[in-house]
C-alpha cells in the first residue's frame, strides 16, 4: 500500500522513517508530507515536535488529535513548492488537504511556511 501521504513508496520507506527520526527531514516539502501522515494517524507528539517552538500549539494538542481522528482523510496534493530545499533556511509549501467529515469532503487549502534551524525543517504556520 502506497504511504498516506500519496507518496508510491510504502508508509515504512517514506514517512514512518520520519516519525521515527523526529522530523529530520531534508526538505519542506518532506516534511509537509510527514505531518500530514501524522494527521492520518492521529500523532499528536510528531505534530507537535515538528511544528517550531514560537507558534507550537502545546494547549490544542488534545483537540487536534481528537479533530484528527474524526475526519476520514483521503488525500494530500501538493500545489507548489518555493526553496525548501536541503541548501535553504526557509520555505513554503502550497497544499491541499482533502477530508471526510459530516458526510461530505472538505479540503483544507493552506500557503505553509517552513523554517530550518539546527539542520532541522520546521513548520512555522501560514505563509503571508
Amino acid at each position: 500500500m502506497n504511504c498516506y501521504c500519496g507518496n508510491t513508496k510504502t508508509y515504512q520507506q517514506c514517512c514512518e522513517v520520519f516519525h521515527l527520526n523526529n522530523g529530520k527531514t531534508e526538505t519542506a516539502e518532506q516534511l509537509m508530507h510527514s505531518r500530514y501522515s501524522a494527521f492520518v494517524l492521529a500523532n499528536g507528539d510528531y505534530l507537535m515536535a515538528t511544528h517550531h517552538q514560537s507558534t507550537r500549539p502545546i494547549k490544542e494538542k488534545k483537540a487536534i488529535v481528537k479533530w484528527a481522528k474524526s475526519v476520514q482523510w483521503i488525500k494530500l496534493e501538493v500545489l507548489e513548492t518555493t526553496k525548501g530545499s536541503e541548501n535553504d533556511t526557509e520555505g513554503t509549501v502550497t497544499f491541499n488537504a482533502y477530508f471526510f467529515e459530516n458526510g461530505k469532503v472538505d479540503i483544507i487549502h493552506e500557503k505553509s511556511a517552513f523554517v530550518k534551524e539546527d539542520n532541522r525543517w520546521f513548520y512555522l504556520g501560514l505563509s503571508e
